[in-house]
């Protein structure tokens, strides 16, 4: 397929986005089959970056990139079987399983956090789901984080419905639960949750009135088509994720995914411009990984369309780049931090 036959979001637009499946939002699509996906990757580096690049300047401010905050409000102990997680019970990664953080220490890591220029701050728990007794304590940091003025966001697991529900009364802005991978894949990654699992949550998520943030790991020995698979889950739900962060797998010892063969950072930043193309107004997240990439890299990603990052030394268990470090490359680069008034 060669690109003057893909339907091209940016010029699709102008021709009404026939094939929008309803959508009243012009490019806007949900209906991206497989093989239109894998020529989007297929398509010379240059022309993906450059059509990424033209989306992404229709939605955003090209020179604008969101800094969240990641904290882990409860680590280890988490009796999923994740073969990249290193706080899985399955596998002996030397880390501790604690209890949930008492709500004053999260409010103060919140503080901290805007301090450094975060606008959203994300709590995460390594649980399969919440048990409703947890919920008060969960409710109670969200409605604080928001009295700082920060954008709330947790990832606690598998929600039921009534869980979601109660979240979104709380005041949650967003809810995350990845899919990590194409539905082909899934098996060979995770054995103790299934993939409809996952679309069950996030469905909750979106019925609740919250918004959703799902995106996926690359580098975990999948294929361009699993990638491609992943990325068409995502766009063809019947709203966009608000956000999608993509990580790149960093390899803990003792989990089994430790000595897979590293991607090529090029695919990184394909996958990077093909989500942009497909998912125009979400915030693409250079996610997990960053420590481990150049500023290059990372500046190649951006051109590609990501627009947030994850700022702040420490992910949930596994490193990231020194917040001055951000700055620095930030100052070369000419990037502000996300304001609200820059989105569409």
């Amino acid at each position: 397929m060669t690109i003057a036959n893909l339907h091209d979001p940016v010029s699709g637009a102008d021709r009404g986005a026939s094939r929008s499946n309803g959508s009243a939002t012009a490019g806007i699509r949900h209906d991206w089959a497989r093989e239109e996906v894998v020529a989007l990757f297929d398509q010379p580096f240059n022309d993906l970056l450059f059509q990424a690049q033209e989306v992404h300047r229709r939605h955003f401010d090209a020179n604008q990139v969101q800094k969240s905050r990641l904290l882990s409000i409860k680590t280890g102990g988490c009796p999923e079987d994740c073969k990249y997680c290193p706080q899985s019970v399955h596998y002996d990664t030397g880390l501790d399983a604690e209890k949930l953080m008492q709500v004053d220490a999260v409010i103060a890591q919140a503080r901290e956090a805007k301090a450094g220029g975060a606008s959203r701050f994300c709590m995460g728990a390594a649980w399969r789901s919440p048990k409703d007794r947890d919920l008060d304590a969960i409710v109670a940091m969200v409605q604080e984080v928001k009295a700082l003025g920060m954008e709330t966001c947790m990832t606690l697991g598998m929600l039921s419905r009534a869980q979601a529900d109660r979240l979104a009364e709380a005041g949650l802005d967003y809810y995350n639960h990845n899919i990590d991978t194409s539905e082909e894949f899934y098996g060979e990654i995770i054995t103790t949750r299934t993939y409809q699992d996952r679309l069950d949550t996030l469905g909750h998520v979106r019925e609740s009135g919250m918004n959703v943030c799902s995106g996926g790991i690359v580098g975990m020995g999948e294929t361009r088509a699993d990638r491609a698979g992943m990325l068409s889950t995502l766009a063809n739900m019947p709203s966009h994720p608000e956000s999608v962060p993509i990580n790149m797998l960093v390899q803990v010892e003792g989990t089994p995914l430790t000595g897979t063969h590293a991607l090529d950072i090029l695919e990184f930043v394909r996958t990077i411009a093909v989500a942009r193309i497909m998912m125009p107004k979400s915030f693409v997240r250079l996610s997990a990984g960053r420590e481990q990439m150049t500023d290059e890299a990372q500046a190649l990603c951006f051109l590609a369309g990501a627009n947030s990052i994850f700022c702040g030394e420490k992910l949930l268990t596994t490193g990231n780049p020194e917040v001055d470090q951000d700055e620095a490359l930030f100052r070369r680069l000419g990037i502000e931090p996300y304001e609200a008034a820059g989105a569409e």
